[in-house]
C-alpha cells in the first residue's frame, strides 16, 4: 500500500510538471535560483549583505512599504544586521511615531524608540491608494516568506532533500531585475509596468531602482542585480529574526535525540539481556 501510495504521487508530479510552474506563474519564467548564504539547515546571514539591504530599504523600499512587524530594537538583535544598541537607537530616533493621548488627551509625534515598530508610510490604507494609483503597496515584513513560485517535479522532491526553502528570496530578487518592455501586442494599462516574473506580467509598482542609484558605504558596486540581493536578504531576515537562532537550536536537539535513541537502545539490551 504505501510503496503503491509513492508511485502515486511520483507519477501524479510527473504528469502535473510540464504545467505547474508556468501556470502558477501566469506563464512567467521561472526565476533563476540564488546563492544565499541563509541557505541549508547551517546557513547564516550575511552581516555586511543585511547592512546594504537595509540601506536599500531605507532609501527607496520605506517610500511605499512598511515593515509593521520589526522593531527596531530588532536590528541589534543577535543574528540580525549586527548593528550596536547605540546605532538602532540612533536609527529609532530618525523615524517620528505618532503617539498619545498625553494629558490634554491630544494625539502627539516623538522621536523614535529602539521598542517602537518601523511605522507605516502612509497613515492609513486610503491614503496608501491615493498615493499609488489605487493599488496599496504591501507590508514587508513576512514578504519572503509569502511569496513563492512553483519549481514542479522533479525539483520540489530535491528541495525536501536539500533542505531548500528560499524560493520566496529567489522570486522577490527576480521581480526587482524583471522590468522591462511589454511584448508586441500587449497592451498596458495606464499606471501598470511590465514585469517578466510577475504573475500576468503587469505590476502596479513601477521600476523602484536603477544602477548607480545608491552608493554603498563598504565600496560594492552598486548595480540592479546586488540592490535585488541585498535589500531580499534584509527581507529573509526581516520575516525570520531568529532563523539561525532556530536553526542551532534544531541541530541540537537533533543531536540529542541520536543519543537518546544509543542510550535507549543499549539500555533495551541491558534490561533484557537475560531475557528467553
Amino acid at each position: 500500500m504505501i510503496k503503491r501510495t509513492i508511485l502515486g504521487f511520483l507519477v501524479a508530479g510527473a504528469l502535473a510538471a510540464p504545467f505547474g510552474p508556468a501556470l502558477a506563474a501566469g506563464d512567467a519564467p521561472v526565476p533563476d535560483r540564488q546563492k544565499w548564504s541563509f541557505w541549508g539547515p547551517f546557513g547564516k546571514f550575511d552581516r555586511a549583505q543585511l547592512q546594504r539591504g537595509f540601506k536599500v530599504y531605507r532609501e527607496v523600499c520605506q517610500n511605499c512599504h512598511g515593515l509593521a512587524l520589526l522593531s527596531f530594537r530588532n536590528l541589534a538583535e543577535t543574528g540580525g544586521p549586527g548593528f550596536s544598541p547605540a546605532q538602532a537607537a540612533a536609527v529609532a530616533a530618525e523615524y517620528k511615531i505618532k503617539d498619545g493621548p498625553n494629558d490634554a488627551g491630544d494625539m502627539f509625534e516623538r522621536p523614535g524608540r529602539p521598542a517602537d515598530r518601523f511605522p507605516s508610510p502612509f497613515p492609513n490604507e486610503n491614503a496608501g491608494r491615493a498615493a499609488n494609483g489605487g493599488a496599496y503597496p504591501p507590508d514587508l515584513s513576512v514578504m519572503a516568506k509569502a511569496r513563492t513560485y512553483e519549481r514542479g517535479f522533479p525539483w520540489f522532491v530535491l528541495d525536501i532533500f536539500t533542505q531548500y526553502q528560499e524560493q520566496g528570496p529567489d522570486y522577490l530578487a527576480a521581480v526587482i531585475k524583471g522590468y522591462g518592455q511589454a511584448p508586441s501586442g500587449m497592451t498596458m494599462p495606464a499606471g501598470m509596468s511590465y514585469n517578466k516574473y510577475f504573475p500576468g506580467g503587469m505590476i502596479g509598482m513601477p521600476q523602484p531602482i536603477q544602477d548607480g542609484q545608491i552608493t554603498y558605504d563598504d565600496g560594492t558596486k552598486g548595480t540592479i542585480d546586488q540592490y535585488a540581493k541585498d535589500v531580499t536578504a534584509f527581507l529573509a531576515w526581516a520575516a525570520e529574526p531568529h532563523m539561525e537562532a532556530r536553526k542551532r537550536i534544531g541541530f541540537q536537539v537533533f543531536i540529542f535525540l541520536i543519543v537518546l535513541a544509543g542510550l535507549l537502545y543499549f539500555t533495551k539490551k541491558k534490561v533484557w539481556a537475560d531475557a528467553h
